[in-house]
């Protein structure tokens, strides 16, 4: 069924069904998805993305809870993107989109989503961004992505957010990540939450440290002559919180300049993914039922090793494939993107 206008202006008019039912359709990939991104795509462009990171059992949800009531204070809206993991049984997210923050889900200034990650690695859904496409569109100033937690591999989120916030606890080997290449190195901002625990300075301590090393720290990778700074926080009394949002619009001031060649280093990035995605959905939709099932048994059965099994599918499927068609993805266009 074609979207009706009647639909897509709810949407941009911030309406929470509709913003709801707009998820719903890409986060299954659904046929009007692509069309739904097409219609609110010349809407975005105005949100700021502020990504936050860490392991599991950091406290990102009780952080995320209290930035959002310090950005509300500063009278703006928001968006949360909560990325939760994948149910075994059910493929949806485990944790619901009004568990992790009971404090703002009657704020009509405030909307809150989870998201199954459906088996996708790097801490995000698949579909993270066209979703932080909508809530922009639908008028959030602030749009926070919090991703499900994997640890040192969770970095999609610095080709999705504008600004990206590691969050790290002491007495958890944090101190032992900080020197390690991974996660450490994407941080902006980087944050040691339950402060009030024993060996938050170490912790501290020992990011400072990295980001200091030199040549193999996380920072010196950095093409900005930004230095992140750390904050101490006690998210569940949301002290320290007022900081974490200051160092933010310190780095949206800082970062100006340059967030124009970030946002098309990011485009580059999801037009690779997209691109990749279809032209594997068109192969597989132009090879005959069951080849790729057969293909492995040659490969399992040691006839035909992987890399010539999959040569010869490519040839095989390629021969047949056209235009890609605009069936069930999105644009995956950056929400930070100016019009």
């Amino acid at each position: 069924m074609p979207l009706s206008p009647a639909f897509i202006d709810a949407v941009l008019a911030g309406d929470a069904r509709a913003i709801a039912r707009a998820i719903s359709l890409i986060e299954d990939e659904a046929a009007d998805a692509a069309a739904l991104i097409s219609h609110i795509f010349p809407r975005t462009g105005r949100a700021y993305l502020i990504g936050i990171t860490g392991a599991p059992g950091t406290g990102k949800s009780t952080l995320v809870d209290a930035l959002t009531g310090e950005i509300r204070r500063a009278g703006l809206t928001v968006g949360v993107i909560a990325v939760d993991p994948t149910s075994p049984f059910t493929g949806g997210a485990i944790l619901g989109d009004r568990v992790r923050m009971t404090g703002h889900s009657a704020d009509p200034g405030v909307y809150i989503r989870s998201m199954a990650t459906r088996g996708h690695l790097g801490g995000l859904s698949r579909t993270t961004s066209d979703v932080a496409l909508v809530l922009d569109a639908a008028g959030k100033d602030i749009v926070i992505i919090e991703t499900v937690g994997v640890g040192q591999d969770e970095v999609d989120i610095v080709r999705t957010a504008d600004v990206s916030i590691v969050v790290v606890v002491p007495g958890a080997g944090d101190d032992v990540q900080a020197i390690k290449a991974g996660i450490m190195e994407i941080g902006d901002i980087f944050v040691v939450n339950k402060a009030d625990r024993e060996g938050a300075d170490r912790a501290a301590q020992a990011i400072a440290a990295n980001l200091s090393l030199g040549d193999a720290a996380a920072g010196a990778s950095r093409k900005d002559d930004w230095k992140p700074p750390i904050v101490k926080t006690e998210a569940n009394r949301a002290i320290g919180v007022d900081e974490v949002w200051r160092q933010v619009g310190r780095f949206r001031e800082h970062s100006a300049a340059q967030q124009a060649s970030r946002r098309t280093e990011r485009q580059r990035v999801r037009l690779r993914e997209l691109l990749a995605r279809q032209l594997v959905q068109r192969v597989e939709a132009s090879l005959p039922t069951g080849e790729i099932e057969r293909m492995a048994e040659r490969v399992a059965n040691r006839e035909l090793d992987p890399y010539a099994a999959v040569s010869e599918l490519i040839t095989r499927g390629t021969a047949t494939v056209g235009r890609v068609p605009r069936r069930t993805e999105a644009t995956g266009a950056d929400p930070a993107d100016s019009r």
